[in-house]
């Protein structure tokens, strides 16, 4: 907007006389955000003040006005989320169908996908289960089950699922749909083989799948598997599936946070206004070795990838954090740099909140 400048050089009025033209309220372009971080802040301390008053309501039933009790709410939802969710993978057939194979990883990545996801499973439909014995009066409604119950209430992820959970900050109804899209990518990968795009978001452990495509391609060349990184190709918005390619592997389901993806010019660009995400295409990760990586860096914008947009986690036991997935490369336009789009706080996300 022309509004936030370094003044040239003049006498101390001149100076004064700027200051006290700057808007009161600052613009997020003084520090070089775009104007959607507004909407940003304004739809997250909305979101906190409703979260608090949601949690402050009784939670008795409708009365006279024919609303449903607590009761009857958690039979229906429990009911409904144990339907929706499949039961655990059978580990033993799994392991028959995929064994452990030098030439090819991906099958101890999906084996080792599905212990992940049992856990989770199981604990799930347990305490789902649990609630509606609860209800029933034929089990005691211990702090684990209280926890449950009062996200199902308050549409809210509880805490006794988390600890056996992917990192995850969707509300409740939504959290169980994202676990049930994710069941059915790995039930379809189990039945039907392979698939030739693999969809990044849907993985509990995002850097085991990176790891096993990096085996399969150091295996298959015969190089030190710690020579190899990673170079990208972001495929046209137009073509919905890929066919297997001969080397790397074709991904999708990442966002982008801060800025869009232009299909034409095949560059990242600022976001369109009041579009706070953006999708981005298929894309082809091809390894390499890092003495041969064709990459121009002054031409390119290195992204991180978080799971989710809250960008931060601890230091796992295997080395990893429990956000940060790993660093792409985004193609930029010539008349930005890579410091422009880190003002910008751009980055890539595995899911959305909601």
């Amino acid at each position: 907007s022309g509004t936030y400048y370094a003044p040239k050089h003049q006498p101390l009025s001149g100076y004064l006389e700027y200051i006290r033209a700057l808007p009161i309220n600052q613009m997020p372009e003084a520090f070089g955000l775009h104007a959607n971080a507004n909407l940003s802040a304004a739809i997250k301390e909305g979101l906190g003040v409703l979260s608090t008053a949601n949690s402050m309501l009784p939670k008795g039933g409708g009365g006279d006005g024919g609303g449903k009790t607590p009761d009857q709410v958690l039979t229906e939802l429990s009911s409904k989320f144990l339907h929706d969710i499949r039961v655990p993978f059978d580990t033993e057939w799994l392991v028959a169908t995929y064994p452990t194979d030098y030439n090819e990883s991906m099958n101890t990545v999906v084996n080792q996908e599905a212990l992940r996801f049992n856990k989770l499973l199981i604990r799930v439909r347990a305490s789902l289960v649990d609630i509606g014995k609860a209800v029933k009066g034929l089990v005691i409604m211990g702090p684990d089950l209280e926890d449950v119950a009062n996200g199902i209430l308050l549409n809210k992820q509880p805490a006794f699922w988390q600890k056996n959970s992917y990192p995850s900050l969707k509300p409740m109804s939504s959290y169980v749909a994202d676990l049930v899209a994710r069941m059915n990518f790995f039930t379809d990968w189990m039945e039907n083989g392979h698939p030739a795009n693999y969809w990044l978001s849907g993985f509990f452990f995002t850097q085991s799948f990176l790891t096993g495509q990096l085996q399969n391609f150091a295996r298959k060349k015969k190089f030190p598997i710690d020579t190899l990184i990673w170079t990208f190709h972001f495929l046209k918005r137009e073509i919905a599936s890929h066919p297997k390619p001969e080397e790397g592997c074709i991904v999708y389901g990442l966002f982008m946070d801060g800025a869009r993806w232009c299909n034409d010019k095949q560059v990242i660009q600022d976001s369109l206004p009041k579009v706070l995400f953006s999708e981005i295409p298929h894309m082809h990760w091809i390894p390499c070795e890092k003495d041969k990586d064709p990459t121009d860096m002054s031409k390119v914008y290195p992204s991180p990838i978080y799971k989710t947009s809250e960008r931060k986690g601890v230091l796992s036991t295997t080395g990893h954090s429990t956000n940060f997935v790993c660093t792409i490369k985004i193609p930029i336009a010539p008349e930005h740099s890579a410091k422009f789009w880190i003002k910008r706080g751009v980055a890539c996300l595995c899911q959305l909140d909601d």
